[in-house]
């Protein structure tokens, strides 16, 4: 690959890294939220106010933990941060670990977009049911459907690394 492709694939790696660092931003936003109303939930049931806490504390807390978590996982991919055991390959040279990893990648896309598609299966039944929350009432399908689409992303990222491990050349080397 030239100095001119590898400028032009770094600059849409990291618009696609600062995306996936945004939806990060979210998750972690989302977190703060999540955080907080559960103080002022504890706060309020405690002794000193004896108000109850807020109500459907946690149906909100497994919404908003579950969109959380698929915020961050797109950026977890992107910077390797799943659990990769490389006990095997140590001895390998760079380009052998990087085919392996990308087809682990890929196998790891396809599970990542089953998963997604499940999720979206599920939401369209909740949404078609009506299915709502217990104490609050809320819609169910909203959550599960922006998890479905944050899974989606997932599954983009892996397929992106996984393709980018597959296609690497040391600059080392000709191969």
């Amino acid at each position: 690959m030239d100095n001119q492709a590898q400028a032009a694939a770094g600059g849409q790696t990291s618009r696609f890294s600062r995306f996936v660092a945004g939806l990060a931003l979210i998750g972690g936003g989302i977190s703060v939220g999540l955080a907080l109303m559960v103080v002022v939930s504890i706060t309020l049931r405690s002794d000193l106010f004896k108000l109850g806490g807020v109500p459907g504390d946690f149906e909100l807390a497994q919404m908003l933990t579950a969109v959380g978590v698929f915020c961050f996982l797109p950026l977890c991919q992107d910077k390797r941060g799943h659990v990769i055991v490389d006990a095997a390959s140590q001895g390998w040279s760079e380009r052998w670990r990087r085919r392996v990893d990308g087809v682990w990648e890929i196998v790891a896309a396809l599970a990542m977009g089953l998963l997604a598609w499940q999720l979206a299966q599920g939401a369209l039944g909740m949404a078609q049911s009506n299915t709502r929350s217990m104490v609050l009432g809320l819609p169910l399908a909203p959550a599960v459907w922006a998890c479905s689409v944050l899974g989606g992303v997932l599954t983009l990222v892996a397929l992106v690394r996984g393709i980018e491990n597959l296609r690497w050349r040391s600059s080392n080397s000709g191969t």
